[in-house]
Parts: structure tokens; sequence; C-alpha cells
């Protein structure tokens, strides 16, 4: 997924950005509210990581202007708050899901999963495909009962096509979410990527397909 994380406490940001990165997950972090406000009118996400207290403007603000504009972008807000009255505000203005400051990093990756199953319309941490099975939770995948290794990227790459059986996923759109501002995304890259995919899955009757022009499609049999 392709993560936007607004924090402005410089080690809780750092710790977050690590955790996900190590996840697979392409992370954009942003510490002023003003800032991240901008970039979430020109920017696609499939999640924000949203601090309440910010310089600029505050996570509710932020959180207002994302749902005037019709964002559905799922929203996970952190806050020092734990007042009731706040966690219902957060909710009643669009928010997904709240963790209150201090939290368990565990807890955190849990919320983010969920998020991102409801995102993708998966009931479990597993996702099935022919003999294939890849478990988001462990990071795992296995073939026929046999688990192999894949890189961060070729596992993140895996998931986006594998919860989408069938459909096809342009270049653009696996740029955006494999990619974050630091990165250097390219077309090249994503090949290069799908290619070594394919070696990793040749012993399973999967095919990821591709179609000229248009992107890539995942076959399960």
């Amino acid at each position: 997924m392709r993560i936007l994380l607004v924090e402005d406490t410089i080690d809780v940001g750092e710790a977050i950005v690590a955790r996900l990165e190590r996840l697979g997950h392409a992370v954009d972090w942003e510490k002023d509210g003003g800032v991240a406000d901008e970039v979430l009118e020109i920017q696609t996400y499939d999640l924000v990581i949203l601090d309440v207290m910010l310089p600029k403007l505050d996570g509710f603000s932020i959180l207002k202007h994302l749902r005037r504009r019709k964002s559905a972008v799922p929203v996970l807000v952190l806050t020092a708050r734990s007042e009731v009255d706040d966690r219902v505000g957060a909710l009643d203005l669009g928010a997904d899901d709240y963790l209150v400051k201090p939290f368990d990093f565990r807890e955190l990756e849990a919320r983010v999963r969920a998020l991102s199953r409801r995102n993708t319309g998966n009931a479990t941490n597993q996702i099935i495909c022919g003999d294939l099975v890849v478990d988001t939770a462990a990071r795992s995948v296995e073939i026929n009962g046999v688990a192999i290794e894949l890189t961060r990227r070729e596992l993140s790459l895996l998931e986006i096509l594998a919860s989408r059986p069938g459909r096809i996923v342009s270049k653009d759109e696996l740029i955006d979410q494999l990619f974050g501002f630091e990165d250097e995304p390219s077309e090249n890259a994503v090949e290069q990527s799908i290619a070594r995919l394919r070696k990793r899955l040749s012993n399973s009757r999967v095919e990821i397909r591709t179609l000229r022009g248009l992107g890539y499609q995942i076959v399960c049999p």
C-alpha cells in the first residue's frame, strides 16, 4: 500500500515509517498539517495515518477537507486525547479507526492490516489465489503449502495483484502504490519487479499476464 503519515513528533514518525516500510509499504511522511492537506488534494493514497495535534492545520480539519472532497481513503487517527468525546468526534468526522497515544506498534500494524482488508474486500489476513496463499500478517507466501521467499517489494506487488484477481492493474497504478516521494519510480522498475515475481512463482499455476498498453493481470486457476 501507499500510505501518507501525518505526524509532527519526529521519534514517533521515524518509528512508524520504519515499521511500515519493513512491511513493504511505500510511506510518505508529512510533519506539517497545511502541507499534508495540499498533498492530499493531488495525490491518491491507500491509507492516511493522521495525528490530531499538528502545526498549521490540525488533523480534524484535514479530515473534514478530505470528506468534503468526497475522498473515501481510509483514515486512522492518532490522538493523545483519550476522552470519549474526542474519539467519537473523529469517527463522526469520517475517521475509520483511531489509536490513542502511546500505543503498541503491533496494534498499529494490526489496524493497518484491518483497514487494508476492508479496502480490498478481504475478510481475513489470507489472500488465496489458486494454489497460492499470501498471509499479510505473517508476511509469508506459500505455493501448495511450500513457503517461498520474496523481497518486500515483490511481496507488496503480489498482494496488489492477488487481492484483485482478474482485474487489470496499470503500470501507473503500481508505481503509485509501490513507490513513495523519496523513491525513483519508473516503468522499467515495475517491469523488472514483475519479471522477478514471475520467476518466483514458476512452480505455481497462477499466471501473471501482461496486457500491452493496459497493465498486468493475475489469473487464479
